[in-house]
C-alpha cells in the first residue's frame, strides 16, 4: 500500500512539473510571439512612412520635396513633433505651434537672432495634418474661389506644413507683408538657422505659389546657405 501511494505521488509530482514546464513554454512563447508583433508593426510603420517619402525625397539627401506635383498621403504623420517654444500669435491653434524637433529649436533660434537686431517675429501657423489642411482649402475654395486658392493654399497632401518643417511667421500684430522690416530680415538671414524662404518673388512658375515672405521652410543650414547663394527654390535645388 505504502508503495502505490508513493508511486502515485511521484507520478502527481512528475505531472505537475510537466504541467508547470507547459505553462512556462507558453508563456515564453507568448513573450516571443508578442515581440515579434511589435518589432514588425514598428518596422511596417517606418517603412510606411519611409513609401510614402520614397517619391518626395530629393536625391542624396534627406529633405523632402512636397509641392503639388509630389504630395504626401493622408496617413503621414511627423514621428517627432515638439511644441515650439516661441510666442504665437492669438489666432494659432494648439496643432499649428508644433513643428519637427530640430526644425523647432532652428527656429527658435531664428527668432531670438531675429530679436537680437530689432526685429519681432512671432509663430501663425507649423504643422498642419493632412485633415486640417483639407478642411483650411475647402474653406478657401468656398470664401475666396478656386483660383485664389490654388495661388495661396496648398491642396491637402501638398502643403510643406504636413511635413513639420514649415512655419508661417508673423509680426506681433499679424501678417507679414512685402517689403515690410520683418520681411526683409527674413530674406537676408533665414538661411543662417537652416531656412529658405520658400515661395520667392518672380518664382511663381516654378513653385506653383505665388510670394509668401513668412513661409519660411527648415532644410538645413548647409542647404539652405547653397539655396540663397544660389538664388534658387527647392525645385530647382532637387533638379541638380
Amino acid at each position: 500500500m505504502g508503495e502505490i501511494q508513493s508511486q502515485r505521488a511521484k507520478q502527481n509530482k512528475a505531472m505537475l512539473a510537466k504541467k508547470q514546464k507547459n505553462k512556462r513554454i507558453k508563456r515564453v512563447r507568448f513573450i516571443i510571439t508578442a515581440l515579434i508583433i511589435f518589432t514588425a508593426g514598428a518596422y511596417m510603420f517606418r517603412n510606411s512612412n519611409e513609401s510614402i517619402l520614397g517619391e518626395n525625397r530629393i536625391e542624396g539627401s534627406n529633405i523632402m520635396l512636397v509641392n503639388k506635383t509630389y504630395m504626401l498621403e493622408d496617413s503621414f504623420v511627423p514621428k517627432d513633433l515638439v511644441r515650439v517654444d516661441i510666442d504665437f500669435l492669438p489666432d494659432a491653434t494648439e496643432e499649428e505651434r508644433y513643428m519637427t524637433q530640430k526644425a523647432a529649436g532652428a527656429l527658435k533660434e531664428l527668432v531670438n537672432g531675429a530679436a537680437k537686431d530689432g526685429v519681432i517675429l512671432t509663430g501663425l501657423s507649423g504643422y498642419r495634418s493632412y485633415e486640417t489642411q483639407r478642411t483650411l482649402y475647402n474653406y478657401n475654395i468656398e470664401v475666396n474661389g478656386q483660383t485664389y486658392a490654388d495661388k495661396y493654399v496648398a491642396p491637402p497632401g501638398g502643403s510643406e506644413h504636413q511635413l513639420g518643417e514649415a512655419m508661417d511667421l508673423a509680426t506681433e500684430l499679424g501678417w507679414i507683408t512685402e517689403g515690410c522690416p520683418e520681411a526683409q530680415w527674413i530674406a537676408a538671414n533665414a538661411h543662417k538657422y537652416g531656412f529658405i524662404v520658400r515661395y520667392e518673388s518672380g518664382k511663381e512658375d516654378i513653385t506653383g505659389y505665388n510670394y509668401e515672405p513668412w513661409h519660411v521652410r527648415y532644410v538645413g543650414k548647409q542647404t539652405a546657405q547653397r539655396i540663397y547663394e544660389e538664388s534658387l527654390t527647392l525645385e530647382e535645388y532637387a533638379e541638380k
